[in-house]
């Protein structure tokens, strides 16, 4: 008895941000797979699929958003619904990796957090990973499979280039250890010169820094200030209020995930930046929106991503060639 089967794509989602897993099925072509997903009483999660999803190519998306343990928890258990269901390739798509800044030590008898998150994974029966601009490229390795690493660079830097190139602008890093990144906005952006902020952070106090030193020379340029994560916003704000007492004309904020914690949308609301551009890996309700704001759909982006892995095609071509 031969049989030839067929590949068969299938998308899923849990409850964290299911906006954007409609546009990425949209996008494909398909729909969602239809899924009950409830809490019990006690805050116990329980999912299940209402079609037979045996030997499917399984993309199961699920944003670590607030509260990141319910919903982190929530993506495990759809892993492992898929793995029971004999789902024959399940491929985790995660726009924000949870727990992703605890990446190293930093003191003694600390946690790795990162790895951990990867090892549930993969005990869950995850067989490769999709995510958007890790904290530390080094996270593609926590996991013991196929992971691809995709970058919102073009999606953000386009957009400011449409809007804002014809005006003198300068790419500042906020820290000296996201050079390189800075190094591809610039190119990116037509050779833009470079900056960095020079900032020392408390070890023991976290989203906290106590000096600002801007490092290049932004006089009378236009900044565009990246970062892969906005969370409390003091971090990026003190950077634009520091651009823009060494002589800058102004600051736009680019960032690929906007957490948005407490007071964030305050401080950026009364920062000098002139626009904020985010993408939407996360979900931001109404209440977080702002007149400065402007959020760029990622879901193209994933949908791309999906099709070349379900295809057997090449992820790293959507990036020339970057990793």
């Amino acid at each position: 008895m031969k049989r030839t089967t067929e590949k068969n794509l299938m998308v899923f989602s849990g409850r964290a941000h299911p906006v954007l897993a409609v546009e990425v099925a949209d996008l494909l072509g398909t729909q969602l797979v239809p899924t009950s997903a409830y809490d019990f009483a006690n805050s116990e999660i329980y999912v299940r699929y209402e079609e037979s999803v045996r030997g499917c190519d399984a993309f199961v998306i699920q944003s670590h958003t607030a509260p990141i343990n319910q919903w982190l928890m929530e993506h495990l258990i759809m892993v492992d619904a898929l793995k029971r269901a004999s789902a024959k390739r399940i491929t985790v798509v995660m726009p924000f990796w949870g727990y992703s800044r605890q990446d190293k030590k930093h003191r003694g008898r600390e946690p790795i957090s990162a790895r951990l998150v990867a090892d549930l994974f993969k005990t869950a029966g995850a067989d490769r990973v999709i995510s958007v601009d890790l904290h530390a490229d080094q996270l593609q390795g926590y996991f013991d499979g196929p992971v691809d690493h995709l970058m919102a660079l073009p999606l953000l830097a386009d957009y400011i280039k449409e809007k804002y190139g014809n005006q003198p602008l300068a790419v500042v890093s906020p820290d000296a250890g996201r050079i390189k990144v800075a190094e591809r906005w610039s190119a990116r952006l037509g050779g833009a010169p470079l900056a960095f902020i020079h900032k020392s952070r408390r070890i023991d106090r976290p989203n906290e820094t106590v000096a600002n030193r801007v490092v290049g020379d932004v006089k009378g340029r236009i900044c565009v200030l990246t970062d892969d994560i906005i969370d409390t916003g003091g971090t990026i704000v003190k950077a634009a209020d520091a651009l823009m007492a060494e002589g800058a004309s102004g600051v736009i904020i680019a960032a690929t995930h906007a957490i948005l914690s407490e007071p964030a949308v305050d401080r950026l609301k009364n920062s000098p930046a002139v626009e904020v551009v985010i993408t939407n890996t996360l979900p931001v309700p109404s209440e977080k929106q702002f007149d400065t704001l402007t959020t760029l759909s990622i879901a193209p982006m994933l949908a791309r991503a999906i099709r070349e892995v379900f295809e057997d095609g090449s992820v790293t071509s959507m990036f020339d060639g970057h990793a």
